[in-house]
């Protein structure tokens, strides 16, 4: 059977690829009142992200974005339900979204099951002419490197969305040797084709990745993000684009550190707004890293 990858994002202009910058509806929810970032509805949110610099969105609501200037990224929690899949793809296309995620089985598949799933996925995005990227999860069926591997060499036309810190604290994975790991896993960076944005370390699923006591670990992402950017490059077109989105999440879902505010009350670490600049800013460097490697080359 003949496969066929994901496109890639693309604005069908002719300028040279680029990276856009995009935001998960998760990260300017909830925002606690000492943030420095937006409150009101979802209007007043939404336009201000837009007057930030934002060009995308992550959204159940993608007529919101596009009434507010922005891109809609659509996305989905499939567990085994191939037309539920393609439902839902269906869905985000016919709403004007450039692509959608999609989070994958359960990670307890076996081999031939995770096989009729990507398979579903690639088939599925070709006929809809809708890009569908394959996320990197826990709990989901590319929740362990190896196996993710495995299914590359079956269907290297598969396209992926990189939520790498489930691996970074799913694998512990400066546990061990880090050049290896690094070695291992380029057939993922170079097959990624859409980011989540966030640090983690091998304890927390979601660091301050600004605080200079996390270096280390920002270190490590920003060798993963310019290995993707890289991929990206080596065979984007004009007009396409790799869309980074950062997902920092609120603290209803246990991923951020809690520290006591000067009030002595638990809050989280930092503040998710200003964060999620920080780490456009380090995706806007390790592309530009990624672009002078390549021209180098």
């Amino acid at each position: 059977m003949t496969h066929f990858s994901p496109d890639n994002t693309t604005d069908g202009g002719t300028s040279p690829p680029r990276l856009l910058a995009g935001i998960s509806f998760l990260t300017p929810a909830e925002l606690p009142d000492w943030s420095v970032g937006p409150r009101g509805d979802r209007t007043a949110i939404y336009a201000a992200l837009k007057a930030a610099g934002y060009e995308a969105i992550q959204t159940l609501e993608p007529q919101a974005a596009i009434e507010a200037g922005l891109i809609p990224t659509g996305m989905m929690r499939i567990f085994d339900d191939i037309d539920q899949m393609r439902t839902q793809a269906t869905k985000w296309r016919d709403a004007g979204c450039d692509c959608s995620t999609v989070q994958l089985g359960t990670g307890l598949e076996d081999n031939a099951e995770m096989r009729r799933l990507a398979e579903a996925l690639l088939t599925i995005s070709a006929e809809l002419d809708h890009p569908i990227y394959l996320e990197t999860h826990r709990a989901t069926m590319t929740q362990d490197i190896r196996r993710t591997l495995d299914l590359i060499a079956d269907l290297p036309e598969l396209r992926f969305n990189g939520d790498f810190g489930h691996w970074y604290i799913g694998h512990e994975l400066t546990y061990g040797d880090m050049e290896m790991k690094f070695d291992a896993m380029r057939p993922v960076f170079e097959r990624t084709r859409f980011m989540h944005l966030r640090v983690s370390s091998n304890a927390f699923g979601q660091i301050t990745a600004s605080d200079p006591a996390e270096a280390r670990h920002l270190d490590y992402y920003r060798r993963i993000w310019t290995a993707s950017f890289a991929g990206f490059l080596r065979d984007a077109k004009p007009g396409d684009y790799f869309a980074v989105h950062p997902e920092l999440l609120p603290a209803r879902a246990f991923y951020p550190k809690m520290v006591r505010g000067p009030d002595g009350e638990w809050r989280e670490e930092s503040d998710r707004w200003t964060e999620s600049a920080f780490l456009i800013d380090v995706a806007r460097q390790c592309f530009a890293e990624a672009e002078a490697a390549l021209c180098a080359a």
